[in-house]
């Protein structure tokens, strides 16, 4: 179950990695939608990794 779960994830992952390659070409206006949405929630993505980081409650001594 957990295979099929990740797998699921890999294509919509890959499937929004094609769309931003696809509208930075000219694509149709659904890609350029699916593209926006991949590069906002990768943005998103950085930003929780960031907040983590300065997390005190991460555990690191630094």
């Amino acid at each position: 179950m957990m295979v099929l779960a990740l797998t699921g994830v890999l294509a919509v992952v890959l499937g929004g990695c094609a769309c931003v390659w696809w509208a930075a070409r000219g694509g149709p206006r659904w890609a350029r939608a699916v593209a926006g949405a991949t590069l906002a929630a990768g943005e998103l993505a950085r930003g929780l990794t960031r907040t983590n980081r300065r997390s005190p409650e991460s555990g690191g001594d630094d």
